[in-house]
């Protein structure tokens, strides 16, 4: 009979996403969440087999709660070119306002790159971020073009954020987002 876990996927997914953040995808061996989470090493070889399955298995959670997020967002701004503003600035929050920890968390960016799997779901994100901007731009010409256009930007604010480091990172890609909407009605 199998014994009945003392932790929930979600808790012990949450316990590797932590250590991710704390100290990077590599760090995320089976020995440093064992001693994380209390669970023994074959333990978590029974639940995962890999330490590739574990890691994406721990993504893949990120992105359920990245997409919940966006969708909250996407529900709650108002349809408008402000509201596509607000929507972008309370995703940063995520980001925190740290420079270092942001530039360490590129190499999250890395794995979701590296696993087809995971870059499938950053596909569909970005595809869905794409429709819910463009939404807020629903009376302008070409609306999910100016989307695209302005999560590029968004993207960008946030390198220059990084390298700048001067204040919250929300503030930031407010203003480079605010400067972005007054080119595009030039």
């Amino acid at each position: 009979m199998p014994r009945r876990r003392t932790l929930s996927d979600e808790q012990l997914l949450a316990m590797v996403l932590a250590l991710i953040h704390a100290e990077g995808p590599d760090a995320a061996t089976f020995a440093a969440v064992a001693k994380a989470s209390g669970l023994s090493g074959s333990t978590l070889v029974q639940r995962f087999g890999t330490k590739a399955a574990m890691l994406r298995a721990a993504l893949l959670c990120a992105w359920d709660r990245l997409d919940a997020e966006t969708a909250r967002l996407a529900g709650a701004v108002p349809k408008t070119p402000d509201g596509a503003v607000a929507l972008l600035a309370g995703l940063s929050h995520e980001y925190g306002d740290d420079a270092a920890a942001y530039g360490e968390g590129l190499l999250v960016l890395r794995e979701d790159f590296r696993d087809p799997v995971l870059r499938a779901r950053g596909a569909a994100w970005g595809t869905a971020l794409t429709a819910a901007i463009a939404r807020c731009f629903g009376s302008a010409k070409a609306p999910e073009t100016i989307a695209r256009l302005m999560l590029a930007q968004w993207q960008g604010s946030l390198t220059w954020w990084g390298f700048g480091a001067g204040g919250p990172v929300a503030a930031y890609v407010e203003t480079e987002l605010r400067r972005f909407l007054t080119a595009v009605k030039s």
